[in-house]
């Protein structure tokens, strides 16, 4: 059984998987995004998240923790000096994996890891869809009633209403309505 053994060893030795994943979290800072399978895709997202969390403090003993991690000079300044800024009100969650298929020779499940701040495609949909949606109701055209009451066998006015749906506008025009009023002929109760 596999107690408490989480840690995916890739086929590697440990010194072979430390150097790999600590060349990847180089790449991966430099290039914003790479091109790689999805289980070193997962290793990397434990490796590199914590040194993200790290580089928001910058101090010279969290340049010299992530340094011992990464040994690449131009990757830390990057981390400290342009990532750290983007990153800064972000809780958590700084890498996002998306799956691309299988490779041809091996079949070995690929994907993307990226930086999430830096994908401008998800950014602009993201900011679109931020808004909440509180009920349906709005949607339901009243209007017509509303002002048809109070006059017997006249039209009620056409109605539009407009509904925005991110990334289309919609016009709804609704027909004419005839809405007729009846008013009751006698006020004693009906028994049945």
């Amino acid at each position: 059984m596999r107690h408490n053994k989480k840690i995916n060893h890739l086929g590697r030795t440990s010194s072979h998987r430390q150097a790999m994943l600590s060349n990847m979290a180089s790449s991966l800072i430099k290039h914003k995004r790479i091109f790689t399978t999805v289980a070193k895709a997962k290793a990397l997202r434990k490796y590199v998240e914590p040194l993200v969390t790290k580089s928001k403090e910058d101090t010279t003993h969290s340049r010299r923790v992530v340094f011992a991690y990464l040994q690449d000079k131009v990757a830390v300044t990057e981390l400290f000096t342009k990532i750290s800024e983007k990153i800064e009100d972000r809780p958590g969650g700084y890498t996002r994996i998306i799956k691309t298929g299988n490779r041809l020779g091996d079949n070995a499940s690929m994907c993307f890891i990226e930086l999430v701040d830096y994908n401008e495609n998800m950014l602009k949909v993201k900011k679109a869809a931020s808004k909440t949606r509180r009920s349906r109701k709005k949607m339901a055209v009243t209007a017509p009633v509303e002002e048809a009451k109070g006059r017997k066998g006249e039209r009620a006015p056409e109605a539009v209403v407009e509904e925005s749906i991110p990334g289309k506008n919609v016009t709804i025009e609704s027909t004419t309505l005839e809405v007729p009023i009846v008013e009751p002929t006698s006020t004693e109760p009906t028994v049945s």
